[in-house]
Formats: structure tokens, sequence, C-alpha cells
């Protein structure tokens, strides 16, 4: 591990921009070393102070009327993780499981989110195996004042769910979750069929607000494969990738706080 951290020293003394973020001045210290940078990222998992960030980030947006409240979007991405038991315990992480998704076998863990329905912007994260269902998390992405929800058909027969119906207030909600495509394309020909076509369109119109933040940290945060063995130490580090996220999307609204 202390490799990577040795690459951190290094970029830290050819970039003047991370030095003056980090407040170092070459003539009074140096920059920590690899293993101050490795207890550091410790010391920022026990706390959880990725956490930390991300809900002042996703407060700050709120404060300043970036967020609407009313509706979310919930859903899930896979992180792949690595399959290969070529490493010094001979084993796979055992926090993350295989599942398949369409003909593809996929190994990792699952990032659910729960996203403002009106701006995009994440406001709530959830990290488990990506052989848990996402259904089973749902509950949890939902806010207190959200009224509809919407998810891809993945989420079909939430409102069925025990921790729903216990719940007077998500029990109350509007869950416009999408239809399997193949149940439209089965109907036979007639204005109903349209409609139906019609009404699903609408609902991932919202739903791929959604699409966004995961676009951001997959492809342009480059985020594809999780850094480290674990759950927890990786759900620290989405905290600060979704929260950058959310920050960038604002920069592209040409928005400010």
């Amino acid at each position: 591990m202390l490799p990577k951290y040795a690459g951190v020293e290094d970029a830290i003394y050819d970039s003047y921009a991370m030095r003056k973020f980090m407040r170092i001045d070459f003539c009074e210290e140096q920059v920590p070393d690899a293993t101050t940078l490795l207890k550091f990222r410790h010391i920022m998992e026990e706390h959880k102070l990725g956490q930390v960030l991300f809900n002042a980030i996703r407060d700050g947006l709120d404060k300043s009327g970036h967020i609407m409240h009313g509706g979310s979007i919930i859903d899930a991405t896979i992180i792949d993780a690595p399959s290969s038991t070529k490493n010094t315990e001979k084993k796979r992480d055992p926090e993350m499981h295989q599942t398949k998704k369409g003909n593809e076998w996929r190994f990792g863990m699952k990032m659910h989110v729960g996203v403002d329905a009106g701006t995009g912007y994440v406001h709530t994260l959830e990290a488990t195996s990506a052989n848990e269902h996402d259904i089973t998390v749902a509950s949890r992405l939902i806010r207190e004042d959200d009224h509809v929800v919407y998810g891809d058909s993945g989420y079909i027969g939430l409102e069925k769910r025990q921790e729903i119906q216990d719940d007077a207030q998500k029990h109350a909600i509007d869950y416009r979750i999408n239809r399997r495509p193949g149940k439209i394309s089965k109907m036979q020909a007639s204005a109903g069929k349209n409609w139906d076509g019609y009404i699903e369109n609408r609902k991932s119109s919202v739903r791929c607000k959604v699409e966004h933040p995961f676009r951001i940290v997959k492809c342009i945060f480059g985020y594809r494969k999780v850094a480290y063995r674990g759950l927890e130490k990786n759900l620290n580090r989405f905290y600060v990738l979704f929260g950058s996220a959310n920050l960038l999307m604002r920069v592209w609204a040409g928005r400010t706080l």
C-alpha cells in the first residue's frame, strides 16, 4: 500500500496547487512521508470524515436553495473489485461478492444512491456487496419529506415491503417505478399501449438524472474499481467522490453557493 502513497508524496512536491491546498511552505516544513499520509487516511476512515464532508456539501447546497425537496430517484451501480487471489492472503475480499447482471458475472460491491428528483444532486449513499438486491436498501434512500419516488424495474413491489408498510410517511409516497420493457412490448397495438409507453417515457426522463453522478464518478473521476478492501473503507471514499460530483454538477450549472 505504501508505494501508492509514495506517489502522492512525489505529486505534492511536483504540484504547486497541491502544496498550496495543503498549506505547505518548503521554507519551513517538508511534505509528509508516505507512512504519515497512510495514517491520515486511516484517521479519516475511523472518524468517517468522508461522510462529514459529503453532508457539509449537501447541506450547503440545500441552504443555498440549490436542492429541491419532495421527490427522490433511487438507483444502484456495481463497482468492480479484484477477483484474483494473487495477494498475500491468497483469497478474495470477503465483503465483496459476485452477481449476474444481464449475461455477465460481476464481482465487487454496490453503491446505492438517493438523488434529488428536481436537481440531480445526490443526498444519500449506502454500500452493500454486489449480490444484495437493490430493493432491500431502497427505504434507507428515501428522505422524510419525499412525496414521490422514482426507480427502475428493479424496485417493482417496493411499496409492498414491510419496512415501507410500517412507516406511515413512506407508505403514503407515490412510487413511480418503471415497468419492465417486455411488459409494454407484449401488449397489442392500441391507444392504451401508446399511453403506457408515454407514461414510462416520462418516468425515465426524470429518472435519468441519477445517471449523471454515476458518470462523473466512474468516467470523469475514473473510479470504476474499488481501491481498498472492505465496504467501510470504500464507502468513506465514495462519500468524498459523490460530494465532489455534486460540486462539479453545480459548477456545470453555472451556480454558486
